[in-house]
């Protein structure tokens, strides 16, 4: 069978088949790339995980625009994510055919160096039971638990910013993953004030719904909860898991039945660029996901090379308004794994998210940005001023670990190529209390 036969056959079928390091190529578009650009992402894509699929490849990607493509630059590897001495390295082991563990070995170095778990998530997130570290669930803030199902820390396709990145690289240390949910459960009733659950990953929508059902049901038994949430790119990279895959109707009937339990039921879709929106494969998976009475909210960073420029955010929001999604956060992309390709200036992701919202109508204006998740909480980028005769940004937060400082304004220096929380100093003695 011809490799766009196989495309379209396993499209009919709802079957996602990966394209990684191992089998990219033998696809025609890798073919076509020059191949300056094939070395850089076989270099890459040892340090850093790589996965895509057919959907990707044959819907989102224009290869006529690679590689400055927006959905090839959020997909495959480039070469400018590794400093030059980091790249010269792994390529000249490769060009030797070192012994893997060597290659290995530079690898995890490298990792080592790009912060693989930030903002406290190994240290300080993950809380414990009986005197037991529960390492598949974090609890940051009062109301919400993050829940990471061992069966769904994978996705159809790896963003290249994604700061999840340590949960794939195949680092035992490194990962959450939890293997059931009595633990979660036991947790959850010994917290009373935990009102929403996040299961995440990875993607909890690569699990196939028997699987995932299992994780779910017990929830639905806890009245203390009011809302589920799952953390999905699955209708951005693979809408068949909703239309054509082989149980997309049971996990339609399965949102259905955590609406009727009275629970809120939230996915919290990644949408990093309108053309996730484009195709009609995409719009008729949105519209399934909603007629279970399941709302989806649009999230995603500011990341540059893909979506920073206000036009974009302006066309995603719209778009998505008008599908019956709703936008949720403009985050600022974390600081973590190749962040020196895609951060973004906080003045500048200032500028990009005031340039969107200033023509929207007041239906999109439900997002909030730019937000940091930094260690302390969630940092809300309200705008800058001139205080006492000193520009600084107005800050907030929308969540903390003190809720005491939540929505209290606080100010920080301006600094027009700052890019992380921590990078920002305190405007004034006041204000070094919230940092």
């Amino acid at each position: 069978m011809r490799p766009e036969r196989r495309a379209d056959a396993d499209s009919r079928a709802g079957r996602c088949r990966a394209v990684n390091r191992a089998n990219v190529a033998a696809t025609p578009q890798w073919a076509a790339l020059d191949s300056s650009l094939q070395r850089a992402i076989e270099v890459v894509s040892v340090v850093l995980p790589f996965r895509s699929n057919r959907y990707v490849m044959d819907q989102l990607i224009d290869w006529d625009r690679v590689p400055d493509d927006p959905m090839f630059q959020l997909t495959f590897p480039q070469g400018d994510m590794l400093y030059e001495e980091e790249f010269d390295e792994v390529d000249r082991l490769l060009e030797q055919g070192a012994d893997p563990r060597r290659v290995a070995e530079i690898a995890d170095r490298i990792r080592a160096r790009m912060n693989p778990q930030p903002g406290g998530q190994k240290t300080h997130n993950v809380p414990t039971l009986d005197g037991r570290r529960l390492h598949g669930i974090q609890h940051k803030y009062r109301e919400t638990v993050l829940f990471f199902p061992k069966r769904g820390q994978t996705c159809h396709a790896y963003c290249t910013y994604c700061f999840r990145w340590a949960q794939f690289i195949g680092v035992k240390d490194l990962r959450f993953a939890a293997i059931g949910t009595d633990e979660l459960v036991s947790y959850l009733r010994r917290n009373p004030d935990v009102t929403d659950v996040l299961i995440t990953g990875g993607d909890p929508l690569t699990m196939k719904t028997a699987v995932l059902e299992r994780y779910v049901e017990p929830l639905l038994q806890l009245g203390q909860l009011s809302s589920i949430r799952i953390g999905t790119k699955a209708p951005a990279t693979w809408p068949h898991r909703f239309t054509t895959g082989s149980d997309a109707d049971d996990v339609l009937r399965l949102f259905d039945r955590v609406v009727c339990s009275g629970k809120h039921l939230a996915l919290m879709v990644h949408y990093s660029h309108p053309i996730e929106l484009s195709t009609d494969l995409a719009r008729h998976a949105i519209r399934r996901i909603r007629s279970t009475g399941a709302t989806i909210r649009m999230q995603n960073p500011v990341a540059r090379r893909i979506n920073d420029d206000s036009a974009v955010w302006t066309d995603l929001w719209r778009t998505g308004v008008r599908l019956g999604c709703v936008p949720y956060y403009m985050f600022v992309a974390r600081d973590t794994g190749p962040r020196n390709y895609f951060e973004v200036p906080l003045a500048r992701c200032w500028e990009i998210y005031q340039g969107a919202y200033r023509h929207l109508s007041g239906l999109a204006r439900t997002v909030r940005g730019p937000s940091m998740s930094a260690f302390p909480g969630k940092v809300h980028i309200l705008g800058t001023t001139c205080m006492d005769g000193m520009e600084v940004f107005v800050l907030e937060y929308l969540q903390a670990r003190d809720a005491a400082l939540v929505r209290r304004p606080f100010f920080a220096r301006f600094d027009p190529d700052v890019t992380w929380f921590d990078q920002l100093e305190p405007a004034t003695e006041r204000d070094a209390a919230f940092f």
